[in-house]
């Protein structure tokens, strides 16, 4: 055996033996973890100190139990033997896994958390700034193993300290390799940009650009994990949540956090978090877009306060036992108009009302008899002569009476909407069909956001320490507010590409969204770099961005593989069976993509060739027929798209929608159509055009595209 293969063969050993010593040391932390939470009941205690003891400790010993099977370290750091050039980490080895491992709490990690400070330099230590590293050591793992020692195929070595530069081919297997299931974390190769972004401090929020394949999504997750490592008690207080597009997107991430050993954490889409009422209704497009109008917040309040009377026409004369107390017309003004001034919620100034009514006779009280107790003064609070006026003045109110009224009554709306909404907006907002009352209203997706805004105007609802805000840009300025309400002073991750917005009142700049999302001051920065998207495809749909109404700059990807194939066929259905067959040679998940009313009938035709085919949202699928509508977020092996064109006329921005979706490859794409394709993805030969220049800096020269024999 030649010596270089037998020092690897050797150093493999050595570190399969050290893996199956953390494997040892974890199962003892395990096993300890359990015997403190039967200790911990038998602790002596306060109640809430008990209580709370309790639930760390249990929660302690959930994560260990349901830790995923895998790899416990994905790196080493070696330190130079020098304290001037590594300080207090001289001579230390670090191997850098997704949890911290020991032997006991006071002994000195076996695995050292990815999120810890001296794991920093493991993803930005360079031969120009090793930061005292000597050697950052790369393993590489068999993709289909449950983490056992043996499963540690390989490893590298970049000597930083001699100024050694190698592109890893762990890191680049491991971005390139098939994928088949749920997203997985990117705790092993993280590059220095999306490190940056990680580690940013809980009090920063931030809002990402990020072109498709640029990790935004794995950046906010990670993110996310590195806030509950560095900030647990700040982020317990408020929690945490996650919030996606849709079902499946939370399912196709939902194995990430607890990969990283977080599992507290709310994941949820925005329709979720709002669901008041049932959706049983829907909207006319005209309608829909009026209701997610920033306008419709100041016509909401302005429905709301109607209710308070600014004029009070009687004073209030309270009997109590052989007196009349009495608080004048003037007074009862006064505190209404300072309470409408404090601008509090609705149901707070109510109570603010009630409150400083029930002082003024008090203090009527106080001056004719003296000092009155706290069961007196709950009995004047609730005594019907201040309830009867608090009625008549400041009445209580829920959001779907308001709503209902408002779009029942071209009167009441009329008078909320005056000098807002003109008179078609007025009729476009009215029901068609008034209900009988508040509580057989039928309502649409978009009356939940508007309730939602009623909701918060009448009572704040509770705030998160921090918000993680996926495929952001299809967020209406109305949804905005309703995030808004849910994080008045904690932080938030913004993620999004305003290329890929939607929806007709998606985003088109990152300024006014974060205004309306109640963060102006949120740091916006761009991610351009590729890792998961192939060239030829990165290449193909930067041919869209001259035709969308966004203002990002074109993917760049690392990688210059890939392949995109377009297919001219007469029967769309059959050529899709066919591509698949083809596909399913590959290994790697095969995604078909067509417009939503394509979809079922694809669905079937590959269940009736024999071919096995699941939901969009079921988790390791090997084929899966997704809408358009709903593929955002996701990603394949290999993408069929099916008929661009019908994708393109299914909806107003049709043509963000094919961007959505041509996007979704991270190995091959074969397009697959019999109607002409959209001008900007026709082949340079068809267009009888030349073909768009691109000058991003490392992007592909060629354009990877192949034609069929009929095209």
């Amino acid at each position: 055996m030649p010596r270089s293969e037998s020092v690897l063969s050797d150093a493999l050993t050595q570190e399969r033996t050290y893996h199956d010593a953390c494997r040892a040391a974890l199962k003892t932390m395990t096993d300890n973890a359990q015997e403190q939470v039967v200790i911990g009941a038998d602790a002596s205690a306060s109640g809430a100190d008990a209580e709370v003891l309790g639930y760390e400790l249990r929660s302690q010993a959930k994560e260990l139990r349901e830790l995923p099977e895998g790899p416990l370290f994905f790196g080493r750091l070696d330190f130079h033997r020098d304290p001037q050039t590594a300080g207090d980490h001289a001579g230390q080895e670090y191997h850098i896994g997704r949890v911290r491992i020991t032997h006991d709490p006071s002994d000195p990690p076996l695995v050292v958390d990815w999120r810890a400070p001296v794991a920093r330099a493991f993803y930005q230590a360079s031969a120009r700034r090793p930061q005292g590293v000597a050697v950052r050591r790369r393993f590489g793992w068999s993709p289909a193993g449950r983490g056992d020692s043996a499963d540690l195929t390989g490893l590298e070595d970049e000597h930083l300290s001699e100024g050694e530069v190698r592109e890893s081919s762990i890191v680049t297997s491991e971005i390139e390799r098939p994928r088949i299931g749920p997203m997985r974390d990117i705790a092993a190769t993280i590059q220095p940009e999306q490190d940056d972004l990680v580690r940013e401090d809980l009090t920063t929020s931030l809002c990402v650009q990020g072109s498709p394949g640029t990790g935004k999504t794995a950046v906010g997750l990670h993110r996310a994990a590195y806030l509950l490592y560095t900030c647990p008690q700040r982020i317990q207080r408020g929690g945490m949540l996650i919030l996606g597009p849709n079902r499946a997107f939370l399912s196709y991430i939902s194995e990430v956090l607890p990969a990283l050993g977080e599992t507290g954490v709310r994941q949820s889409t925005l329709d979720d978090e709002i669901a008041r009422q049932p959706v049983t209704a829907q909207d006319s497009d005209a309608a829909a877009i009026l209701k997610h109008d920033i306008r419709m917040a100041e016509v909401l309040r302005r429905a709301l306060y109607a209710r308070v009377s600014t004029e009070v026409t009687q004073p209030l004369v309270l009997p109590d036992g052989s007196y009349r107390w009495r608080v004048p017309v003037d007074v009862l003004e006064k505190i209404v108009h300072e309470v409408r001034t404090e601008e509090p919620p609705y149901a707070v100034g109510r109570e603010r009302v009630r409150t400083r009514i029930v002082h003024a006779v008090q203090d009527q009280a106080e001056r004719r008899g003296g000092p009155r107790t706290r069961t007196w003064v709950q009995k004047i609070s609730r005594s019907r002569p201040v309830t009867a006026l608090l009625n008549a003045i400041w009445p209580a109110a829920q959001p779907e009476e308001i709503l209902a009224g408002l779009l029942t009554r071209p009167d009441t709306l009329a008078a909320a909407a005056e000098g807002i909404l003109d008179a078609d907006e007025q009729k476009t907002l009215l029901w068609s069909k008034p209900p009988r009352s508040p509580r057989s209203a039928r309502w649409s997706a978009a009356d939940l956001v508007l309730l939602d805004e009623l909701s918060g105007l009448i009572k704040h609802p509770g705030g998160y320490g921090h918000v993680v805000i996926d495929e952001a840009q299809d967020l209406s300025p109305m949804q905005c507010r309703a995030i808004a309400r849910r994080s008045p002073f904690g932080s938030v991750t913004v993620l999004g590409d305003l290329a890929q917005g939607t929806t007709p009142w998606a985003a088109r700049d990152w300024p006014q969204f974060l205004t309306h999302l109640g963060k102006p001051y949120a740091i916006i920065t761009a991610l351009t770099t590729g890792f998961r998207v192939p060239g030829a495809v990165a290449e193909l749909a930067n041919r869209l961005l001259h035709h969308l109404d966004a203002d990002v700059p074109p993917a760049r990807s690392l990688r210059r593989d890939g392949e995109v194939s377009i297919e001219a066929t007469h029967d769309t259905t059959a050529a899709t069976v066919a591509a698949v067959h083809t596909a399913l040679r590959h290994a790697g998940s095969i995604g078909v993509i067509a417009a939503d009313t394509e979809a079922p009938k694809l669905h079937h035709a590959l269940l009736a060739a024999g071919t096995p085919v699941s939901a969009p949202d079921t988790q390791g699928a090997r084929l899966t027929v997704v809408p358009a509508s709903t593929v955002k977020g996701l990603e394949y092996d290999h993408v069929v798209l099916v008929e661009p064109s019908a994708v393109v006329q299914a909806e107003p921005r049709g043509m963000n929608r094919l961007y959505v979706a041509l996007t979704r490859a991270v190995s091959r794409l074969h397009i697959v159509h019999s109607a002409p394709l959209p001008l900007a993805i026709r082949p340079a030969e068809s267009q009888n055009i030349e073909r768009p220049r691109f000058s991003t800096p490392g992007a592909p020269t060629s354009s990877g595209i192949e034609l069929s024999a009929d095209s």
